[in-house]
């Protein structure tokens, strides 16, 4: 199938074909249909899977067909919710290309930087708004943005909505949209908690599933490495200096670990920046732009501030820290080995990671290859790391000062 038997606006097809997009993606043939039609979807995709044109080509398409073209001031008719900043961007950035040759007009707002520029956008009118929650509710309680009039609300990436606590926020938006609209949710994963929130805000959804991209993604090469937690900083230079080249984005689960690792690698002369949630809006997309344009070729980054981003061609993924979610790895390497290229991750488990380490070798069906004949071998027998506070230590056998002093109870 091709985009032009969708049945697309001929504007639409016409950016389309500047952007040499001739085949819809599975999740774009079976999404775009459906939400031309109507009806409102629950769809079940992972990250590279074309998600964002799915539902902004139908969105697109649908408004060119029904919006008030008049010198009227436009009001807000479709509404995307995103979790994070740099997702939204995305997002907004993708909506204002489909619709170059249209008049159409799309905004973002989102936290973390002025408020003041995004007053002013609103009070203009747009047709397409893309928000993060906790702005878009800063806005409407200063009366600033005006709901009533959306026909589509989308909610995207609803999997980390939940993760990062989003959930009541979210409701709260919905029941300020009109009840009769079209409710579309993108989801990485369908848990029972998603499944619950679907029941609340979709009316009888139709249904999509993109088979995992794992069971078609044979260009990236996986290995990993056992290797003890305190060595985990060596490994990864003797990676950097013997094997791993090029554009490299490197996963580590919090912000601390993000820092740690970031003067490691400068005061090893690599030319590295990262991106956590601590960060001002300005410091992470000044990060992505050095990223992007290759000042820097290695990026740190928490899962949460990563997910959104799309950089074309990435050499490789290194997972310092695996992560407790078995489905976040499929997310983490699915940045690489894109459009017919070539990509490796690298994973690092310690000892304390290992049930993490047989998850997802169970969803990745085996496909992992472990390397053994590195410097740095984590022994078969050793027990997770505990690191001890201070005070508690032993010493000839009598306990120290600070560990005889008397317990509260607590009670």
């Amino acid at each position: 199938m091709t985009f032009a038997e969708l049945n697309l606006e001929k504007s639409i097809l016409k950016k389309l074909v500047e952007l040499d997009y001739t085949n819809p993606t599975p999740v774009q043939e079976k999404t775009i249909p459906t939400v031309i039609d109507g009806n409102d979807v629950i769809v079940s995709a992972e990250t590279g899977t074309g998600k964002t044109a799915s539902f902004a080509l139908p969105i697109i398409d649908v408004l060119i067909k029904t919006v008030d073209h008049s010198k009227k001031r436009k009001q807000i008719k479709a509404l995307v919710l995103s979790p994070t900043r740099e997702l939204a961007v995305q997002i907004s950035n993708n909506f204002k290309i489909y619709s170059k040759y249209s008049n159409l007009r799309t905004s973002v707002v989102f936290g973390g930087t002025s408020i003041e520029p995004q007053k002013d956008i609103l009070k203009k009118g747009i047709d397409i708004l893309v928000a993060t929650p906790g702005r878009l509710l800063d806005l409407h309680k200063q009366d600033l943005v005006n709901l009533d009039y959306v026909e589509t609300f989308v909610l995207d990436e609803a999997d980390l909505m939940l993760s990062m606590g989003f959930i009541d926020d979210v409701k709260k938006i919905e029941r300020l949209c009109p009840k009769t609209k079209q409710s579309l949710l993108f989801s990485a994963t369908i848990p029972p908690s998603i499944e619950q929130l679907a029941n609340e805000i979709l009316n009888a959804p139709k249904r999509i599933e993109i088979s995992k991209p794992y069971t078609q993604n044979n260009s990236i090469e996986q290995q990993l490495y056992y290797v003890p937690k305190p060595k985990k900083n060596e490994l990864c230079l003797h990676l950097l200096r013997n094997t791993v080249k090029g554009h490299i984005i490197i996963f580590r689960r919090t912000k601390f670990g993000v820092d740690k690792l970031e003067k490691t690698l400068l005061k090893n002369n690599y030319k590295v920046d990262s991106i956590h949630g601590d960060k001002s809006q300005t410091a992470r997309q000044t990060a992505l732009n050095r990223f992007k344009n290759k000042e820097v070729n290695i990026l740190i980054a928490t899962d949460v501030a990563a997910r959104g981003i799309d950089i074309d061609k990435l050499d490789a993924v290194i997972n310092f820290d695996l992560p407790n979610i078995a489905e976040t790895y499929v997310h983490r390497i699915g940045r690489t080995g894109r459009a017919g290229n070539l990509g490796a991750s690298y994973s690092f488990c310690s000892a304390d990671e290992k049930p993490y380490a047989k998850a997802i070798q169970s969803l990745m069906e085996g496909v992992i290859t472990i390397v053994e004949d590195h410097p740095y071998p984590l022994d078969p027998k050793a027990k997770p790391e505990i690191h001890k506070k201070k005070g508690s230590k032993y010493k000839k056998g009598r306990k120290s000062v600070a560990s005889k002093k008397k317990k509260k109870r607590w009670y």
